[in-house]
């Protein structure tokens, strides 16, 4: 089945890759979400086999989505263009690690957070092995705090927000913020748990990391919130067909 774009479509699909390309210029940086070989192999193992369930639903999910209406292929193509360009800003925070926004909040109100599992693993993959930012040992680890945290916690509150009665532009700007902190609340455990202080073990090593990380991230992801709004917006207003069809139009 051929998929055509109207103008209005295209012109969409060309601005919100534009807008997203504003904050993805490069800056200097080591390492792309966790680095490769920053984590124990024991711990890279135990994150994978821990994210093998979220993307098998995930898979599903997508799957059905598609067979109900193909048309949707260009709204998921857009999360994960906005994924992929969004998260390739980094700006240097930690050891073994840096800050960006993580773009999968959207997608997640979009699709749901289970298929975010699998575009966000996409996208990592990409990244690790086209501009060797993050790692193929520290892939599931980076997908965990990044494709199923951060996009599982979006969509608590997004659905929260709703029930709350709280106006959709606010719910989509708390949930996409909430969910990129989130990740990194996550990759803070993470590092804290594969890298405990001498001094105060790894509850003192997480709080390290999440001071140096809030720095960075707290900026970020309040610009991740605004930009998602926008694009939320863009969306109804040249897509509402293709949004009637997904997990966001029944809140």
């Amino acid at each position: 089945m051929v998929l055509t774009m109207k103008k209005s479509e295209k012109r969409l699909f060309s601005l919100s890759l534009a807008a997203a390309m504003l904050f993805a210029l490069p800056t200097s940086a080591n390492a792309m979400h966790i680095m490769e070989g920053y984590l124990p192999m024991g711990h890279a193992v135990a994150w994978g086999v821990l994210c093998l369930p979220f993307l098998v639903a995930g898979f599903l999910s997508i799957k059905k989505t598609i067979t109900q209406n193909r048309k949707v292929l260009l709204v998921l193509a857009m999360a994960g263009a906005y994924a992929f360009v969004l998260s390739a800003l980094k700006i240097p925070s930690v050891t073994g690690s840096s800050s960006h926004p993580t773009g999968t909040g959207l997608g997640a109100l979009l699709f749901g957070p289970a298929a975010m599992s699998v575009i966000g693993i996409i996208v990592l993959l990409f990244q690790a092995l086209l501009l060797a930012h993050g790692g193929l040992t520290t892939l599931g680890a980076n997908t965990f705090s990044m494709a199923i945290a951060g996009p599982f916690l979006s969509y608590g509150v997004f659905r929260l927000c709703r029930k709350c009665k709280v106006n959709k532009p606010v719910s989509v700007f708390l949930a996409t913020c909430l969910g990129d902190l989130f990740t990194y609340c996550v990759t803070s455990v993470q590092l804290g748990l594969a890298h405990p202080s001498a001094e105060g073990g790894v509850m003192a090593s997480i709080k390290t990391f999440m001071g140096i990380f809030a720095v960075t991230q707290i900026p970020l992801a309040i610009v991740e919130g605004l930009l998602s709004v926008v694009v939320i917006l863009a969306l109804e207003t040249y897509a509402s067909n293709e949004l009637s069809e997904l997990a966001y139009s029944n809140y």
